[in-house]
Formats: C-alpha cells, structure tokens, sequence
C-alpha cells in the first residue's frame, strides 16, 4: 500500500492497532524493570494511559484528523499514570496541537506533528533524563523527519519510524547507567515501540483484534442491595455529553445555567466544557432527569451510573471505608490528599490529617483522574498532594493542571516515609502557603527511607551479588546488603544507615511479616539502638516487607 493521506478513522484504527500490540507485550514491559523485586509496572501504566485514550475515541469514525487526536489526547491526559504513561499522554497531547484543525494530513504534516510531541514530552519532566522513553521517541522523530521525501508515504515513514525506535532502545543502556547495571533496555521506550508496531500494522490494513477497554467494573454483590433496602446514597453520575447543532446553538450555550440546574438537582457536581463536549459528575437520587435535562443539547457519548447506596453496603460488608456519603464538607485553608497502599498505612495517613488517601503505591500507580476524583471531595482554598513515589509525582502535577476549583500544590515527597514525616509536621497556621510549601521541603530532605523486599531474579549490582529470593535492604536505587530472610535485611539496613544517630525510626510492616517477627524486629533495634525511639506500625502494604523510616 502507498497511503499518502491520513484522517481521522485511520488515526484512530493506529490508536486502537497500538494499545491492542501493547496489551498483548505489557508483561513484557513490565519485566524490564531495573529493580530486581516486584514493581514492574510501565507496561501496565502505558496500556492503562492509552486505553483510556481508545475509550476517548468512541464509535464515531466520521470526525476530522484534528478532533480525533484531540479526543484521544484528552482522554490519555486523564487516564495518565506513572512516568511513562504521563510522558506517553504529553507525546500525543503535542501530536494532538501539531493536528489542530486539520481535517486529514499528509507526511509531512504528521511528522511535524511528531515533532511537537517531543517538545511537549520533554516539557512535562522538570530533569528531562536522556536514556528514557523520551530519548527513544525524540531519535525516531527525528530521523523519520530527516528521511521526509516528496514521494514518500505513510508506510515509509513508519518503517524508518521504528527502525530508529528500535536501534534507539539498543543504546538506552549506554545514556543510563543503571540500565547498563542491570543489563536491561528502558522500559517506556520499549512500551513505547509494541505501540509504534501496532500503529504500523493498522496502517498496513493488518487483522487486528481491536480490544474493548478495560472495564473497571466489579461483580456486583446482589446481597448488598436486595428488594428491601432504600436508596439512602443516591447516584454516582458521570456524562459525556456531545452538543448538537441540532439541538442548540452552541456558541450561545448557557453553561451557567447548565451549571446551576445541576446543582439545584443534585450535589458533588463537576462541570466544564471543552469545546462541544460537556464532562458533569453528579450525585443525584433522579438520573433518569438529568439524562433527559442534558440530552435537550445534544447526545450522549458516554454514560455511567452507580447506586452509591450498593457501593457503601459492599464496603461496609468488605470492613473497608475508602467512601464516603456525599455530604457537604465544611469549608477549610487546606486540604490534605495522600497516595498509599496497604489499609495501616492509609489508616496511619488519615489519622495525620489526610482528606483523602488515594489507593496506589509502587506496581499500582493511580490515574490523573483518581486523584482529580479525591480533589473534588474537599472543600478547600488549597490542596496539598503528598504522592509518596516517584512515579506518581509527574501525573500528581498533571492533575494539578487540570484542575480549577482550588489551588493544588504537589509536595514533592517520593517514599512513604517522607510523606508521614513531611504531614506530621505540617502546620497550616501560616499565611503564606509557600512557606509552609518550603517548610514540607525541608522536613523531606531530612528524612531517610529505606526498603526491604524480596529479589524475583538474580542480578548484580556495584559489586553485591544478588540471587533470587534474596531479601535486600535499599535507599532510593542504592542497593545495601542482601540476605536470606527479611529481618536480617532489615537490621543490617539499620546498621548501614547509622540508625543510631537518628531521634525516631518507625519501622512499617509489610502484608508478609508475621506478628513474631515484627516482635523480634522490635526487639533487635531497642537493643541495638537505646537512645533511639523506635516505633512500629503494622502497615500491611505489598512489595515492601519493611519500610524503616528515620528522622
């Protein structure tokens, strides 16, 4: 095939054609992890990102170049997360302005378009590292742009596109060090080719199984809301609404009065529109209406309704309290939103002070959208967001971005150790919300977070030889020691780390750890350590057996 002209239904077909190749290779990605325990997740990020940008697409295959890169960027933008996925929803967010009013492209328009993609992705890192997805992505713009002829099509373009991917990915370990360590490629750029190749053989009109995106849905627990119970909870509603010509003048829509409809009916409302496309969360005991309300302006792209009352009896049955009713929450300075995982440590975080603890953690990173969803449910002036990883921090900022209903400040905290620090200290009193900003910044860099978890391959690191099911003890991505069993890793991480010259060491137990050795753990450091107060919490989070904090 020679294709020479690119429009929207064949951009979308790539788009699905690429998260269908990378569905079937994310464990692949996955398994490049650097660290030799458990949290592998890239694959996983950048199937769930662009997903959500294939969700975004809808059915409609009629629409122009331009309004279907910019529905697919839209909604990788929400659905972002980790590193990689955010830095792949800044990729095509950048495609997406190249694309602006274009009803269909040629080459060389698409290329430029790529080119905007590279800007756009190194602009989201604030310490863009070369070595990364966006050094792979940048090589392969950049060369397939160089190679642009008048004769040239699509389909030539996408070979030297991936050829240059491919040789680009092979010199990631010489840009990084710890790829070379660990005798790996990186992980986004890998991820980032199963795309490339996906999008290739749409392009090439390849049977391709395109999936449907992955439901979130869970078996719905019939017993929790049975033919006595009463709706006490009302609805979750969320809309896409499409306005239609048909239906109203769409320049002059009253999105004011849009606005103060819903809020009249229902509450927890969220309304903003872009373009000719509506997005409204609501609660409400009467969807039905609100379905009938909206629909008076046009039509529905997507729809999703929940008895929140059945969401509240399957918590209360499951013994969890991640809900809460939707209540007006009295106005505050601040509010607090945290990510963790493992029910002591989310317990742990709210007992500081947190509004919200988003679930998510290590191998489990939530979504831009997830943590738009907690900043909707406090009612504050500014919002502090303590990511506790450093692969939710890019897509904390994004949401940040996103959001307008107060100012969001992301407080840079990249363990759980330093997020418990920096919120135990924190003190709202001053004015100056840069200066408790500064002060939360100051509180992190004094923190000391070390891990200890279980290696899942043999590997060697500056020196250390690590075999499989080993239990190491690491800060950050310094491997210290390596031991048979879990405790051991532990005391001599302690050891490594002086834990002696530190005032407080809190000592969070992992999901594995078993209440005698927790005992024992305890025992060895009040021993070893007197002049230090050595606290522990049963923390029950995954991955990590111990997380051993010290201030």
């Amino acid at each position: 095939m020679k294709t020479r002209t690119m429009d929207g239904t064949l951009f979308a077909n790539m788009i699905r054609g690429g998260a269908a190749s990378l569905s079937a290779k994310r464990q692949l990605v996955n398994d490049l992890n650097v660290f030799p325990i458990p949290d592998g997740d890239t694959g996983d990020n950048m199937f769930m990102t662009i997903d959500s940008g294939v969700a975004a697409l809808g059915k409609d295959e009629d629409t122009s170049l331009s309004s279907t890169a910019s529905a697919a960027a839209k909604g990788m933008l929400l659905g972002a997360r980790g590193n990689s996925g955010v830095i792949l929803s800044r990729i095509f967010a950048g495609i997406s302005q190249g694309l602006a009013g274009a009803e269909s492209a040629d080459v060389t328009l698409l290329g430029k378009a790529f080119e905007t993609g590279i800007s756009e992705a190194y602009r989201a890192v604030s310490v863009p590292v070369e070595g990364t997805i966006l050094t792979v992505y940048k090589d392969a713009v950049q060369y397939a742009g160089s190679r642009i002829k008048r004769d040239s099509t699509f389909e030539s373009y996408f070979d030297n596109f991936l050829k240059e991917l491919r040789r680009s990915l092979q010199r990631t370990p010489e840009l990084l060090d710890v790829l070379r360590q660990a005798g790996v490629v990186d992980s986004g750029g890998a991820g980032f080719i199963y795309i490339a190749e996906g999008m290739q053989n749409a392009l090439k009109g390849e049977d391709i199984t395109f999936h449907a995106p992955v439901a979130a849905d869970s078996p719905v627990d019939f017993s929790a809301f049975d033919e006595n119970s009463e709706l006490t909870f009302g609805y979750c509603t969320e809309l896409l609404l499409r306005l239609q010509k048909s239906k109203t003048d769409i320049d002059r829509f009253d999105m004011d009065g849009f606005k103060e409809y819903l809020n009249r009916v229902g509450d927890s409302v969220v309304v903003f529109q872009e373009g000719t496309i509506v997005k409204i969360h609501i609660h409400t005991t009467k969807p039905g209406e609100i379905l009938s309300y909206c629909q008076q302006y046009g039509e529905f792209l997507r729809t999703k309704i929940e008895n929140m009352t059945l969401q509240h009896n399957e918590l209360l049955l499951q013994r969890q309290h991640q809900y809460e009713p939707p209540i007006t929450k009295p106005h505050k300075p601040y509010g607090i939103v945290s990510v963790a995982a493992g029910q002591g440590i989310k317990e742990l975080f709210t007992s500081l002070g947190c509004d919200k603890v988003v679930d998510g953690g290590q191998s489990m990173n939530p979504s831009a959208e997830d943590l738009l969803c907690a900043f909707r449910q406090i009612n504050a002036d500014n919002i502090l967001v303590y990511p506790n990883n450093s692969n939710i921090i890019l897509t904390a900022q994004q949401a940040a971005l996103l959001y307008q209903d107060a100012m969001v400040y992301i407080i840079p905290s990249k363990t759980i150790g330093e997020g418990y620090a920096a919120i135990s200290q924190l003190d709202t009193d001053k004015e100056d919300v840069h200066e408790i900003i500064a002060e939360q910044k100051e509180i992190i860099a004094g923190v000391v977070t070390g891990m200890v978890s279980k290696a899942i391959r043999d590997t060697e690191q500056d020196g250390l030889v690590i075999h499989k099911d080993d239990y190491i003890g690491f800060v950050g991505s310094q491997i210290y020691h390596a031991a048979p069993d879990k405790n051991t890793a532990l005391t001599d991480l302690a050891a490594a780390l002086q834990t002696g010259t530190y005032d407080i060491a809190l000592v969070i137990c992992g999901e594995s750890v078993t209440a005698e050795e927790s005992q024992a753990v305890y025992d060895t450091l009040h021993q070893r350590y007197p002049r230090t107060e050595i606290f522990m919490i049963d923390g029950q989070q995954p991955i990590y057996d111990y997380i051993l904090t010290l201030e």
